[in-house]
């Protein structure tokens, strides 16, 4: 039977319930033979931190994580609406220095090895604030930035000139612009390919809009990094697919693209940096890792089994801690209101009377609370003014960053909480 592909048209949705939609086949390919791996319940929006004065009832939607055996795509069970979370987005990413550090080497590489000019033309899918573009136009490369969320693409126009227009990227997108007569030397999607329904239409987007020796740079977390770390805290409803070579190999091919090159990187716990062109076959490091992940049985409901037991871990040994911890009259403060530290404090059923407080140096959330326990967000310098007795470090991803910035208040006694993989005093 010819492989068919999954579309978002493909979801039975219980209205009356207010469940969001369940798909009723793999989002890839469409086999109908979902395979469960791991429920962490209902939990709120990662991303949608409400105000403090804010009495209405957050809605929580299932978090049910799935593998398809036919193409090796890791997804959610339940797909929320995107306009319910990226319209009005909070994540700025120029308020992490790490990531600002990772764009600007990223689009040095890319300038040298293409050879980059005047003549050409980098579009970023996501583009966010104009974190990453910003350092294309600096070396004199015209730029366009792509970025649904309106409030984010506003500050990318008007503090980094960075063209940006606002709409969803994919399939009609990307024929539009292409009818339109524009053509991409390379085309950027860091940490947004989990994040569309649409996954078929958004390598289609990408096939309309690449030049014919173009190439799409894509990064995402890697599956494997994330179930041999239990990254569980990663999993949210933005983040719909969890990433192997295999899988979008599988998925490339069905758009007249193969993976070219595969690097890994250590950002977000561990990602793939997929190039995504046209050409014969894949390259020699996308079949190494296809070798080594077929070795592994990565696209095998076996490899996933003991990522269960490692996140209830976690659990355990982190309410464990904190309640033990409080009877003895600690103080506990959080650093990074990030998604993580929604899907870990949720999960873990803790809130604002285990927590006092989760500093973050955004301040398009400080003055909000963590979504669906309360907890307030202030800003990073409350660490060195209220000197909690333990923190508990919610972007251990940034950890090496985050000490740096902390060293004061660790050379003063302070101890820092870490829960992934495994939890840690340090």
């Amino acid at each position: 039977m010819a492989e068919r592909e999954g579309r978002v048209e493909d979801l039975e949705v219980s209205a009356a319930s207010g469940v969001p939609a369940r798909s009723a086949g793999c989002l890839s390919c469409g086999d109908g033979g979902l395979v469960d791996v791991l429920s962490l319940g209902a939990l709120p929006l990662a991303n949608a931190y409400p105000a403090l004065d804010d009495s209405r009832d957050e809605p929580r939607f299932p978090l049910d994580l799935a593998l398809c055996p036919a193409c090796g795509l890791v997804q959610l069970r339940h797909v929320v609406p995107p306009e319910a979370m990226f319209a009005d987005y909070l994540y700025f990413s120029s308020y992490s220095a790490s990531m600002l550090e990772h764009a600007k080497a990223l689009a040095q590489s890319l300038v040298a090895e293409r050879g980059l000019g005047a003549g050409s033309l980098v579009m970023e899918v996501a583009s966010n604030d104009g974190y990453l573009l910003q350092y294309f136009a600096a070396a004199g490369v015209p730029v366009l930035g792509i970025e649904p969320a309106a409030n984010v693409a506003v500050v990318a126009r008007e503090t980094r000139n960075i063209p940006t227009l606002v709409e969803w990227f994919g399939r009609d997108l990307g024929r539009r612009l292409a009818a339109e007569g524009t053509q991409a030397d390379v085309i950027l999607g860091l940490n947004v390919m989990a994040h569309v329904p649409d996954f078929n239409g958004f390598l289609a987007g990408l096939a309309s809009l690449l030049k014919p020796e173009g190439v799409a740079v894509i990064e995402a977390p890697y599956v494997r990094d994330m179930v041999e770390k239990a990254e569980f805290d990663t999993i949210y409803h933005e983040h719909l697919f969890y990433f192997s070579v295999s899988a979008v190999a599988a998925a490339a091919v069905r758009h007249g693209l193969v993976v070219q090159r595969v690097e890994r990187v250590p950002v977000h716990g561990g990602s793939l940096r997929l190039f995504l062109g046209r050409g014969a076959s894949h390259g020699p490091t996308a079949q190494r890792l296809l070798d080594e992940e077929a070795a592994l049985g990565l696209t095998t409901p076996a490899y996933y089994a003991g990522f269960r037991r490692a996140v209830e871990r976690i659990r355990t040994d982190l309410t464990a801690l904190v309640s033990r911890l409080r009877r003895e009259g600690a103080s506990i403060g959080g650093y990074g209101a990030a998604a993580k530290a929604t899907i870990l404090l949720n999960y873990c059923g803790l809130s604002a009377r285990d927590v006092d407080f989760v500093a973050d140096r955004s301040p398009y959330k400080q003055g909000r609370r963590i979504p669906g326990c309360g907890i307030p967000i202030v800003a990073a310098d409350a660490i060195a003014e209220r000197r909690p007795d333990y923190v508990v470090l919610f972007v251990w991803n940034i950890k090496d960053e985050v000490m740096r910035q902390e060293d004061a208040y660790r050379r003063a006694g302070g101890r820092f909480i870490v829960a992934v993989p495994g939890v840690r005093i340090e």
